[in-house]
């Protein structure tokens, strides 16, 4: 048996109307989910599929750092996508500092964070004190260094050069597999 803590505002959508996400998560990971919605703490039995029991604490941990359920539950369809978690919290001195590296992850409108997606294919969500990330392993790769860099403070224009450069990386390195 496993355990995960699920911030309190985010019980909600991990157990969705009616229990419905609670069940689906259950049935599609092969496990079962008992939370505490006093403290947010969710145990998690395997009862079938040992790999995909082991899936599961990734699944409802993505959804309580502000995923959609059905974006987290991806995690359960491919066996080579990922879960990644990087505590902004960590490269930060004060909430001021916080707060302005958030700003500078998510940018003008977005835009940083929406190109971060584009750019890799992989789902990025700021939720709190962390960014959460799902794709496949190159893609989570990227994303990270990109974070990594605007975390040290790099400039969004050389961040954006990198995701581009890598994006065309990962594009031909897809292509040349397809004509293979």
């Amino acid at each position: 048996m496993q355990h995960v803590k699920v911030p309190q505002d985010r019980i909600g959508v991990l157990i969705g109307e009616g229990g419905s996400t609670l069940r689906e998560i259950e049935s599609r990971a092969e496990v079962r989910l008992d939370v505490d919605s006093e403290n947010g703490s969710v145990a998690i039995d395997s009862v079938g599929d040992p790999v995909l029991g082991m899936v599961a604490p990734d699944v409802v941990r993505a959804v309580g750092r502000g995923f959609a359920p059905e974006d987290a539950m991806a995690l359960l369809d491919d066996d080579m996508m990922m879960f990644e978690l990087i505590d902004i919290d960590r490269h930060t001195r004060n909430k001021n500092d916080m707060r302005r590296q958030k700003g500078r992850l998510i940018g003008e409108n977005g835009r940083t964070r929406e190109l971060m997606e584009e750019l890799t294919g992989a789902d990025v969500v700021i939720y709190g004190t962390t960014l959460g990330i799902i794709g496949q392993p190159e893609e989570v790769e990227v994303v990270r260094r990109a974070v990594e860099m605007i975390l040290d403070g790099a400039p969004h224009g050389a961040v954006y050069s990198f995701l581009e450069r890598k994006h065309n990386e990962l594009t031909q390195g897809f292509n040349v597999r397809q004509n293979n």
